[in-house]
């Protein structure tokens, strides 16, 4: 299974079906599970569900805006 493969077909699913994203925020393992259709132990998936968690907190916070703030100059 390609990991990083399946943190983007989630992240995905999640910007585009308002469903799916309820049900991630619910219980992401479960809804990780119906994504990639495989009946994994959950601490197999818990490496998926921290991926996205992690990819969707960079989008959120604006990682490019953090970075050239470290870089911009302090009045």
């Amino acid at each position: 299974m390609d990991i990083q493969k399946s943190i983007a077909d989630i992240i995905g699913k999640i910007k585009t079906d308002k469903s799916f994203a309820a049900d991630f925020s619910k219980d992401p393992i479960k809804a990780v599970e119906s994504v990639i259709g495989v009946d994994l132990p959950d601490e197999k998936l818990g490496a998926i569900v921290d991926g996205v968690k992690a990819q969707m907190a960079l989008g959120k916070d604006g990682f490019f805006a953090k970075i050239k703030s470290m870089f911009s100059k302090k009045s």
